[in-house]
């Protein structure tokens, strides 16, 4: 027999998990120092939040199960933001947390200021929660508790605290199955004949058409056989930020879709006579609530009917996984004889044209961020994972700076919320160490997880920290302004990032322009340890997505 903490340590372990992220308390303790004496990697944050980001960006960094353990109670709160983003962004994630024990104790001392209602609370957010009540029914809640991750995205897993130190089940035996990597949807069947002839007919007498790849698309790995499709057809491809530079190097990639768009590419999507999405879900944000595609038949294309035409009306609805489904498109169209337009040299040469024009606003003291943001795409290593907080400054990240592939480009803010970005970026670089990771992250929300700076510094990662420092929360105070407010109340004092950074040993330095960024010259390739570039960008611009 065993202690239990050993057992669910050991079980963790065996479902896959590699490294744990957490920050414990008198009810965690136990099993966290049991967690190392499995073998498995142990992490402390400096805040909850934080550490279930980490948990997060390492899952969706292809790290697989994403582990969080954390204290009960305030423990629990702390990360309640940062628990609803993970649960519906794209990994599988694990938070682990104290329960109150099992039995009263024999003399109550006071009243139990960590006491907490995480029934009701777990049920008021929807995040699935398993609450063993027993040794005998601890290692059956954690295998139910990591098939709830591959469901949901996320659960909870409430273990007692007075169960962690009392002998336990022995290891586990049964044989926990394959880690949770999986996406817990149903692989789909062939798609039905009459979709694809229906799609085909379509498809056939367009003259212009769109092909718009989500990241269903990518995660079938269909990209071949779309642009496969897109040459028989002389379609124009292009993709949804979940899908981010998908198409990259291809002649007729007219790029980003809705806010993130450039000139050309938005000319040729409006364009467009018939549009052809897969694993698209098309919701308000990637189409700028409709209008950044043109009124033209609908054919979408996803694994879950249900998502088809949710957010944007289908024309036609072909239920599949989207590699099979372009593949067989073409198949129909070349079985059909139908003649097809090729692309023309005119439309290759507007879309080489990527220009997007604007008025450089930089002066002595701050940085067009746009200017910034070019120059960096230049300099920072090409070989990186991009990870971005949110607010004002991430209008302009994903046209500006590029990856290698969708799998290198993390958003951070499934929940509208800033200041996860960090821990996203710290569980990206745990995932992928040999990897360079930037993230871009505001003043504002840097500010909300400042502590977790000593983190980065602690763990050594290569991860470089660029602030786009405003001096202000930029989003809120284009949004006062926009509406004859001043957006005085949104601007605060000049942080300076770069004595923090330093004060915990991170090389940091202050950037007012793109000549301090040339100054750099070759501190930003081949980093081995973390690097903060505190970034002073002017107030003045603002994000075309708050515009729309």
């Amino acid at each position: 027999m065993t202690a239990v903490a050993d057992a669910v340590a050991s079980a963790l372990g065996q479902h896959g998990a590699r490294h744990v992220f957490g920050l414990m308390g008198d009810d965690t303790a136990v099993l966290t120092s049991a967690v190392r004496s499995a073998g498995i990697s142990y992490h402390d944050a400096r805040h909850e939040n934080t550490a279930v980001a980490m948990a997060a960006g390492y899952s969706r960094t292809g790290g697989g199960l994403g582990v969080c353990i954390l204290s009960r109670g305030p423990g629990l709160t702390n990360a309640i933001t940062a628990a609803v983003n993970a649960q519906r962004g794209p990994g599988h994630v694990l938070v682990v947390i104290g329960d109150g024990p099992t039995r009263p104790p024999a003399r109550v001392l006071g009243p139990d200021y960590k006491a907490l209602d995480i029934v009701s609370l777990a049920a008021a957010l929807d995040l699935p929660l398993i609450r063993p009540a027993s040794s005998a029914t601890v290692l059956p809640g954690v295998a139910e508790a990591v098939e709830l991750t591959r469901r949901h995205g996320l659960a909870l897993l409430a273990l007692p605290g007075d169960l962690a130190e009392v002998a336990g089940p022995g290891e586990p035996t049964a044989d926990p199955g394959e880690p949770a990597v999986g996406t817990g949807i149903a692989e789909p069947g062939p798609p039905r004949a009459a979709a694809l002839t229906a799609a085909a007919t379509v498809l056939a007498g367009a003259e212009r058409p769109l092909i718009v790849a989500g990241r269903g698309a990518w995660a079938a790995g269909a990209r071949d056989a779309i642009v496969d499709l897109a040459e028989r057809t002389g379609a124009v491809v292009s993709c949804t930020l979940g899908a981010k530079d998908m198409f990259a190097g291809y002649a007729f990639d007219a790029g980003l879709i809705g806010s993130f768009s450039h000139v050309s590419g938005r000319r040729a999507m409006a364009q467009a006579d018939i549009v052809l999405a897969f694993g698209a879900g098309l919701n308000k944000f990637s189409t700028v609530r409709g209008t950044a595609l043109p009124d033209v038949p609908l054919i979408h294309v996803d694994t879950a009917g249900e998502h088809i035409g949710r957010y944007h009306p289908a024309d036609v609805a072909v239920v599949g996984d989207a590699r099979t489904v372009a593949r067989d498109l073409l198949t129909a169209i070349d079985a059909g004889a139908f003649a097809k337009p090729l692309h023309s040299a005119a439309t290759r040469a507007a879309l080489a044209d990527r220009t997007e024009p604007y008025e450089d606003v930089s002066n002595s003291r701050t940085v067009d961020p746009r200017a910034l943001l070019e120059r960096l795409d230049r300099v920072l290593p090409r070989q990186r994972a991009v990870v971005s907080d949110a607010g004002n400054f991430f209008g302009f990240v994903p046209s500006r700076i590029s990856v290698p592939d969708p799998d290198h480009f993390m958003l951070s803010s499934d929940f509208s919320a800033i200041g996860l970005g960090l821990g996203h970026a710290l569980g990206a670089a745990f995932a992928r160490p040999a990897t360079t990771t930037v993230l871009f992250v505001g003043d504002g929300g840097l500010l909300m997880s400042l502590g977790d700076l000593e983190t980065l510094a602690r763990s050594g990662l290569p991860v470089i920290v660029v602030v786009m420092n405003d001096g202000g929360y930029g989003a809120e105070r284009h949004f006062l302004e926009s509406r004859g407010v001043s957006g005085s109340i949104a601007a605060f004092p000049s942080t300076e990032f770069a004595d923090l950074a330093g004060s915990w040993g991170i090389e940091a330095h202050t950037v007012c322009s793109s000549a301090d960024l040339d100054a750099l010259g070759d501190t930003l390739d081949g980093r081995q340890d973390p690097l903060l570039l505190d970034c002073r960008v002017s107030p003045a611009v603002v994000a075309p997505f708050l515009n729309s």
